[in-house]
């Protein structure tokens, strides 16, 4: 990317991020002062009706403000795409470009969209990289995660342990064991947060691999869902191979490693699992 597009990128970016952090911060807090018994359970229904909103209206108000997006231009694709998802009933408003191609070599594509109608956006990297058969591999890997539910079980399991976790916060804000702990004399509920924040931070590493187990188990899902579909392998694996060569993965990284902090399987360890599937 240029560097006056960076500038551009970073100040928007940075408007964004302080007003949206400045809005939740402050309704946060006043939710907090009025509801001093039961704010936890408060502030968690606010998270979750912030997060959805965002999921709304990000892809019409936020994603324009960075990316141009336009109908893709080669009609046999779109058809093909608007074929697959027919197949798998998922109901396709517009196929869009995006040009990614901007600021990075990376290729992606993805759904957004809330309910059964959604917009697919391709990278424009990913169409000048691939040809039809693996884009549509790809689209079907996506569709995959939306026919299995992975993003709503994914939504429900997070909201749970969020839920979970704000009530264990408001107990232990309600003691002062956080300011004994550091040593502070005075007592100030701000203190308490900054401190519960770099505590629950490390409290919660341990529990990556957990995660990240269901997240990798997903994503083999999704990987059988769109051989089913296609009954392609071998442009399933091809696209995996340009994928991770312009996203520069880790062809070989160490188990342990990957444990903590790979969401996807292993690139090579994912091709195998593809050969190895069977209608």
């Amino acid at each position: 990317m240029t560097f006056k597009l960076w500038i551009s990128d970073t100040i928007k970016s940075l408007l964004i991020s302080t007003v949206l952090m400045g809005l939740v911060i402050t309704i946060g807090l006043l939710i907090i002062q009025k509801n001093p018994d039961i704010w936890w359970l408060w502030v968690w229904c606010f998270f979750l009706g912030f997060g959805v909103f965002m999921m709304y209206i990000s892809p019409y108000v936020i994603e324009p403000l960075f990316h141009k997006f336009t109908p893709i231009e080669n009609e046999e694709l779109e058809s093909g795409i608007r074929n697959l998802m027919q197949i798998a009933g998922i109901k396709v408003s517009r196929v869009f470009k995006m040009d990614a191609s901007k600021r990075t070599k990376h290729t992606n594509a993805y759904f957004t969209g809330i309910g059964k109608v959604k917009r697919i956006v391709l990278y424009d990297t990913l169409i000048e990289k691939m040809n039809k058969d693996e884009v549509l591999a790809v689209l079907a890997h996506e569709a995959g995660h939306w026919k299995k539910k992975h993003l709503l079980k994914h939504l429900i399991a997070t909201e749970a342990i969020a839920l979970i976790v704000m009530f264990v916060s408001y107990q232990i804000l309600q003691s002062n064991f956080l300011l004994a702990l550091f040593h502070i004399e005075n007592s100030s509920f701000f203190a308490k947060i900054v401190i519960l924040g770099f505590i629950g931070s490390i409290v919660s590493f341990p529990f990556s691999p957990a995660f990240n187990y269901f997240s990798r188990r997903h994503e083999n899902e999704a990987d059988k869902y769109s051989y089913e579909m296609t009954g392609n392998k071998e442009s399933m694996i091809s696209g995996l191979v340009k994928l991770s060569k312009d996203n520069l993965s880790n062809l070989h990284p160490h188990p342990l490693y990957a444990l903590f902090h790979y969401s996807h399987p292993p690139v090579l360890k994912r091709i195998r699992t593809i050969r190895e599937l069977v209608k």
